[in-house]
């Protein structure tokens, strides 16, 4: 496989090293494979602070024997929180499965502008296979839980939170808007900034999204306060567009993708001595 490596200078050489310590713990102490090793978190997404973490995550196979034991090993693989540094990833066949039924968080992944390691031929083929994969409707509901769910925990009232959580339910409910201004299209930009872009946003909300990035970027705390009114609209809009629009259920797995994806987990499976 060709290796991939793809960060820039703001990444901290140390915490760098630490994470590849943790990737080459993974093949030495579980007998696994790194197929693709990403940066997940904030400074991924383009709205990162001077003190973010570093959200490393993984996907990696397991011998072929493993495979068919009897009381096969854990779908992930976790390393202790210290300090900044988060570092875990998924087995390939749990993060095929969970992309087919709509998961959005692998396609991120495949997506990151980030890369710690891997290979580019695992990354485009797996890529390949989301975009073909991915129905529209299951990864906004994705987006659309992902979102309630940061809309009931830190901003259902009007009282004070950290302004920089607000990130975290308005990227959401760009993601909601961004499907439903590119019809028929799945994959919506991990990057804030080119979300941002692509959602023909009004002025006065778009003059507020800047100012909050330009701000989060040179300083750890943007202090507490409200919801901006204007972004609290345009949030439980979207969310509300989205309740009203998608289906009841969720759609049945597609035979073919499943087939496909099943390949894929078995060709990689294959290349693990």
């Amino acid at each position: 496989m060709a290796p991939l490596r793809n960060l820039d200078a703001t990444f901290d050489t140390a915490i760098v090293a630490a994470i590849d310590g943790r990737l080459e713990a993974v093949a030495r102490n579980h007998n696994a494979c790194v197929l693709l090793a990403v940066e997940s978190g904030s400074r991924a997404w383009g709205f990162p602070s001077p003190d973010s973490d570093y959200d490393c995550r993984f996907i990696y196979v397991r011998r072929r024997d493993d495979y068919l034991a009897l009381y096969a090993p854990r779908d992930v693989i976790e390393f202790p929180i210290e300090g900044d540094l988060d570092v875990n990833g998924w087995d390939l066949g749990k993060a095929l499965r969970l992309m087919l039924k709509g998961n959005a968080v692998v396609i991120e992944w495949l997506t990151s502008p980030y890369v710690y390691g891997g290979g580019a031929q695992f990354r485009d083929e797996a890529l390949m296979l989301a975009k073909e994969a991915a129905r529209p409707a299951a990864i906004a509901r994705h987006y659309l839980h992902l979102g309630e769910r940061q809309r009931r925990t830190h901003f259902a009232d009007d009282r004070a939170v950290e302004i920089k959580r607000l990130f975290y339910g308005l990227r959401p409910a760009m993601a909601l808007r961004w499907l439903r201004l590119h019809s028929g299209q799945a994959v919506a930009p991990m990057h804030f900034p080119k979300l941002v872009a692509e959602t023909d946003l009004p002025a006065d909300i778009t003059q507020i999204v800047d100012d909050l990035l330009a701000r989060k970027a040179v300083t750890r705390e943007l202090g507490v306060g409200p919801l901006p009114p204007p972004i609290a609209a345009l949030i439980d809009a979207e969310f509300a567009i989205a309740r009203e629009s998608l289906p009841a259920k969720a759609e049945r797995l597609d035979r073919a993708m499943v087939a496909a994806a099943s390949d894929l987990f078995r060709r990689w499976v294959g290349q693990v001595p």
